[in-house]
């Protein structure tokens, strides 16, 4: 039983704040039916998103709906608020918190309080001052960045098709990815298989009439999977007529025009950013310490340090690596230590609760798999290089145990039995981006600057 009444706050609704919410609901079972314990979520979207198989919803292989995992459904037993906390007074433990409905109710942000601080709001895109990258580019870290780029793809292949402008052709079927790590290779390796595919129901489009570029600041790609298997990536990317330039910089988009620091200008209609992540901006609104890369300081109880009552994973989480030979070393902020840092968290609040002694969070990084399109991929894995079709099929395999809730791994492995009876969907919905702008015609007023200024350059 816990010693006292526990109010907690969980900030983010991505791995660690759901799996942490979920530990929590389960080891407080019987307190929370009592009234001894309540649990609160607050989080920008009301459900946590399953970054591993973007780039496959991006194909289409997955539906945008199995990516995702409502919260309120998985987390009965506690109290999910969409809205976003923008700052945290731990002195006086509170949060400054904004809702869809603060704006309408125009009474300012709320203030909650509680008694246990989880703070796990993720990262964000970690973006360069390049002209022209904030009007023309896109990232590739939510669901709707991935079926939003699925569409512009296709609606570039129609651009292409139809029009009579070389220039405008060459532009359409030209598309930039910046960042040689798991989220630009897979999304590359991806959409490349899935618009070569769709080609064969274009008359004038063939697949050597696409340019597909990678450029990647570092000499390397994919450093998880090992120098090795980064290698045979960058050739099995190449020996697709991929353009990968490794020790290259992006620096102007301006105009649509992808400028490299070896000196080359693609015009080109896509540009695709993910070049790395940044600890969200509320921890600098928090009064917790933070290192020097801004974030917070933790111990391997995954409390946050010199600080009591708050604790921490994740990206947002500076973790210390016990598992590694030097000293100062901290844990990966990626998925396999979130997933597993959310349990030992659960875990750890509810044996603060009742006075039990804490667990330290201890886990062998065991290595990486990443897709590169449908029967190709990469592993390193235990200290076992695969690569192809069992690399491929790894990744799926992994993955698909590690996606939450039954009925989600139900539906993701019948959509992949069903791929592979069928023929791929080539069909762009980008018109659901901007639903009303046909009604605004037909009702006589005009579309809304952001229907009519689409910064992917959608039509």
């Amino acid at each position: 039983m816990v010693k006292e009444r526990a109010r907690i706050l969980v900030v983010g609704g991505g791995y660690v704040g759901m799996y942490t919410a979920l530990r929590l609901q389960r080891n407080l079972k019987q307190e929370l039916a009592r009234g001894d314990a309540e649990i609160t979520v607050v989080t920008p979207e009301p459900y946590m998103t399953y970054q591993p198989f973007l780039p496959e919803a991006a194909a289409g292989a997955v539906s945008p709906r199995h990516v995702v995992v409502p919260l309120r459904r998985v987390l009965p037993h506690c109290r999910v608020v969409v809205g976003e906390v923008t700052a945290v007074d731990h002195a006086k433990r509170t949060a400054t918190l904004t809702t869809l409905a603060t704006e309408e109710e125009g009474t300012g942000a709320q203030q909650l309080t509680y008694d246990e601080l989880v703070l796990a709001p993720g990262s964000i895109a970690r973006t360069l001052p390049i002209p022209g990258l904030a009007d023309h580019a896109i990232g590739f870290k939510t669901v709707e960045e991935a079926i939003g780029l699925r569409n512009h793809v296709i609606e570039q292949m129609d651009i292409a098709s139809s029009t009579r402008d070389p220039a405008i052709r060459d532009a359409a079927l030209t598309f930039v990815f910046v960042g040689g790590g798991f989220a630009g290779v897979e999304a590359l390796g991806e959409l490349e298989d899935m618009a070569r595919y769709t080609t064969r129901y274009y008359h004038n489009v063939k697949p050597e009439d696409m340019k597909w570029i990678l450029v990647e600041a570092s000499d390397r790609i994919l450093p998880e999977v090992g120098e090795v298997m980064g290698r045979y990536t960058v050739s099995e990317l190449r020996r697709r007529n991929i353009d990968v330039r490794l020790n290259t910089r992006l620096e102007s988009c301006v105009d649509r025009v992808a400028v490299l620091s070896d000196g080359a200008r693609f015009p080109t209609r896509t540009v695709v950013w993910t070049a790395g992540v940044k600890p969200h901006p509320v921890l600098a609104a928090t009064d917790l310490p933070r290192t020097a890369r801004g974030r917070l300081k933790c111990t391997p109880e995954l409390t946050v340090d010199g600080v009591t009552h708050a604790w921490a994973a994740g990206d947002a989480a500076a973790v210390p690596d016990v598992t590694a030979a030097e000293p100062g070393a901290e844990t990966a902020p990626n998925a396999q230590h979130a997933l597993r840092q959310a349990k030992v968290l659960g875990d750890n609040i509810a044996h603060s609760l009742r006075g039990e002694p804490l667990q330290t969070y201890a886990h062998k990084y065991v290595g990486s798999v990443a897709s590169l399109g449908l029967h190709q991929g990469v592993a390193h894995v235990y200290g076992r290089k695969l690569k192809g079709y069992p690399a491929w099929f790894m990744h799926r395999a992994y993955h698909l145990s590690r996606v939450p809730t039954f009925n989600r791994k139900a539906r993701v492995l019948a959509e992949w039995i069903l791929s592979g009876l069928f023929k791929r969907e080539i069909v762009s919905l980008g018109s659901l981006e901007h639903p009303r702008a046909e009604f605004e015609l037909a009702a006589g007023g005009k579309p809304s600057d952001e229907s009519s200024d689409d910064p992917k350059g959608s039509s």
